[in-house]
C-alpha cells in the first residue's frame, strides 16, 4: 500500500492528500528561474510512526 508519494521536477512546492495517499513535492531552494517561491521540504516520522511532511518557504520572515 502506498502511503506517501514524494516527487519533484516541477520546482513548485505542494502538499496535499489524494484519498489515502499524501502527495509531497518539496519545491526548490535553488536559484529562482521561475516566479515560484523558494522552498524546502522537511519530511519527518513521528515517534508514533506517523508521516509528518512540511513545506517551509524561504522568503517568509
Amino acid at each position: 500500500k502506498l502511503d506517501v508519494l514524494i516527487y519533484g521536477h516541477s520546482h513548485q512546492a505542494e502538499l496535499e492528500k489524494d484519498g489515502e495517499v499524501t502527495l509531497f513535492n518539496p519545491g526548490s531552494a535553488g536559484k529562482r528561474r521561475f516566479s515560484l517561491r523558494p522552498a524546502v521540504g522537511i519530511f519527518s516520522i513521528s515517534e508514533y510512526g506517523k508521516f509528518v511532511p512540511e513545506v517551509r518557504y524561504l522568503d517568509e520572515k
